[in-house]
C-alpha cells in the first residue's frame, strides 16, 4: 500500500470516528431532558443542582476554542460537537434560571457570568501568544484538564453504586453514551496524533467501561435477589 493510500485510510477513519463521536455526544446532551421535563411540570428546580450544566458549558467553550483553526487546524468535528454541547447547556441553564428560587437564581446567574468571564480571559490570553505551537499547547492543556475533570465526576456515582449495590443512580443509556462518545474521540485523537484529545478521552473510555461492568454486575445481582423465594422452608 502506498503512503498516500495509508494516509487516506487514516483520514477516513479519523472523520468516521469524529462523526460517530458527534452522534453519541448528541445522545449524551439529550440525557437531562427528563429532569427538565419534571422541573417544568412542577414549576420548581426542587433539589436539583445547576452546577453540572454550568461546568459543562465552560468545558464545551474551552474545547470548542481548542478545535477552531486559530488553535488547532483540522479539528472541525471537535468544534461542532462542543458548539452543540454549549448550546444545549445554555438552554438548560436558562430553564434552570426561570424555575429556580430567587437565591439560587442569583447564584446561578453569577456563575454563568463567571464562566463567560473565564472564557473571555482564556480566549484573549491565548490570542496574545504569537507562537502557534505554544498557543495550541496552552489551550490544549486547559481543554485536557477540563475534560479529565469532567470524566472524573462519575467516580462519585461509581462509589455510590458499589456502596448501595444498586444501579438506580447510574442510568444505563447515560453510561453507554459516555463510553461510546469517549472511545470515538479517543480513536479520533489517536488518528489525529493529538495528545490533548486522546488522553482525556482514553481516561473517559476506561471509566465508561468500569461503569458498564458495574451496571451489568449489580443489575444481574439485583435480578438474582428478586428471584430468591420470599419464604424459605426448612424440613
Amino acid at each position: 500500500m502506498s503512503l498516500f493510500g495509508a494516509y487516506s485510510i487514516c483520514e477516513i477513519g479519523k472523520d468516521a470516528a469524529g462523526v460517530a463521536g458527534n452522534i453519541f455526544a448528541f445522545g449524551l446532551f439529550l440525557s437531562p431532558i427528563p429532569t427538565f421535563r419534571r422541573i417544568i411540570r412542577n414549576g420548581s428546580t426542587e433539589m436539583f443542582s445547576g452546577l453540572p450544566y454550568v461546568y459543562s458549558l465552560l468545558n464545551c467553550l474551552i474545547c470548542l476554542w481548542y478545535g477552531t483553526p486559530l488553535i488547532s487546524p483540522h479539528n472541525l468535528l471537535v468544534t461542532t460537537v462542543n458548539t452543540i454541547g454549549a448550546a444545549f447547556q445554555l438552554v438548560y441553564i436558562i430553564f434552570f434560571l426561570i424555575y429556580a428560587e430567587k437565591a439560587r437564581k442569583v447564584r446561578m446567574l453569577g456563575l454563568l457570568l463567571a464562566v463567560f468571564g473565564i472564557f473571555v480571559i482564556i480566549l484573549a490570553g491565548s490570542l496574545q501568544i504569537d507562537d502557534s505551537a505554544m498557543r495550541r499547547m496552552f489551550v490544549g492543556f486547559l481543554s485536557c484538564a477540563s475534560l479529565i475533570s469532567m470524566f472524573a465526576s462519575p467516580l462519585f456515582i461509581i462509589k455510590l453504586v458499589i456502596r448501595t449495590k444498586s444501579v438506580e443512580f447510574m442510568p444505563f443509556y447515560l453510561s453507554l453514551s459516555t463510553f461510546l462518545m469517549s472511545i470515538s474521540f479517543f480513536l479520533y485523537g489517536l488518528l489525529s496524533h493529538d495528545v490533548f484529545i486522546y488522553v482525556p478521552n482514553g481516561i473517559g473510555t476506561v471509566l465508561g467501561i468500569v461503569q458498564l461492568i458495574l451496571y451489568f454486575y449489580y443489575k444481574s445481582l439485583s435480578t438474582e435477589n428478586c428471584r430468591e423465594p420470599l419464604i424459605v422452608s426448612y424440613e
